[in-house]
């Protein structure tokens, strides 16, 4: 491994640059899962630090389950614990935890009500009158995800925090507000974490996370709710189910699922304006047009 002498300016004790240095290329898989580590004399040479600063960075990293050690075996990579989320089902984390028998754990940050929204929220939405609700979500006092959910809040005035501790969302909507999350659209992207969520979800910053964004409607069509769902890559793993029994046309979103155009012949700001009777007939015209829009895109070669 490449020379990388730790920072004898850095306020951070010595072991703990090098534990560090360790764990994030375990957790890049610079040094795959079930990999021996370089022996202590390698990384002595390697940081320019002595034999005790070593075994302390080892100490630290077994403490936190990073590497495992076996007497008279040098120290391994751990292989991490991932959990699996179906990203096509409108039903979210907790529900989807709770069907395999995981505890997931949900500490809420903050809810407010704001007039101030991004313009996906707001576009889907179809108001700027919005509950802006913040959630940790844990496994066994692990975070996996911080979750940003935007809500009309005309529709859900009642909400609290305490209904919500522990609890699903989703089946709040259902049981409290009979609101039943029915379908919807998603789109995962790769990002770095920023200070703030990466200290939430206990990463560095800029390590990269998965973002799972969209908005969800329910029985009646009517929105529900646009949410940003960042997961850490290194515990959560997205699986789609593939079925190539039936061959359909899926439109891609672009760079934001919001930039969907309006209903045709209704011009943007008509559409923010929307009346709350909007329909899910009104839903299924919106659809069509993009639909028009992308086969003529295929047609003609764009």
């Amino acid at each position: 491994m490449t020379a990388m002498p730790v920072d004898r300016s850095d306020p951070r004790p010595l072991h703990a640059q090098v534990a560090d240095a360790l764990r994030a290329e375990i957790r890049d898989r610079s040094i795959p899962p079930g990999d021996a580590l370089p022996s202590e004399a390698a990384l002595r040479e390697r940081f320019g630090v002595s034999r005790s600063v070593v075994r302390q960075a080892l100490a630290t990293l077994e403490d936190d389950g990073t590497v495992r050690r076996t007497r008279g075996r040098a120290p391994v990579a751990a292989v991490p614990t991932e959990h699996h989320r179906l990203v096509q089902r409108v039903t979210g984390l907790f529900d989807q935890f709770s069907a395999e028998g995981l505890s997931l754990r949900t500490a809420v940050v903050s809810l407010e009500r704001t007039r101030s929204g991004p313009p996906s929220a707001v576009h889907h939405l179809v108001t700027e009158d919005l509950l802006r609700l913040e959630r940790i979500r844990s496994v066994d006092d692990e975070a996996l995800s911080y979750v940003r959910t935007w809500l009309p809040a005309g529709r859900f005035t009642d909400l609290d925090s305490a209904m919500l501790a522990n609890a699903s969302l989703h089946r709040l909507m259902e049981t409290r507000f009979d609101a039943v999350p029915s379908s919807g659209r998603r789109q995962i992207r790769a990002v770095p974490a920023d200070p703030r969520i990466a200290r939430e979800l206990g990463v560095s910053d800029g390590a990269p996370l998965l973002l799972l964004e969209g908005g969800t409607f329910d029985q009646d069509g009517l929105p529900l709710e646009w949410f940003e769902s960042w997961h850490r890559s290194d515990r959560v793993v997205f699986d789609i189910e593939a079925d190539g029994a039936a061959d359909q046309i899926r439109i891609a979103p672009g760079p934001s699922l919001a930039a969907a155009p309006s209903p045709e012949g209704t011009p943007e700001s008509a559409a923010s304006e929307a009346p709350a009777s909007y329909s899910g007939l009104d839903r299924a015209a919106a659809l069509a047009a993009e639909l028009r829009i992308e086969l003529d895109r295929l047609r003609s070669g764009g």
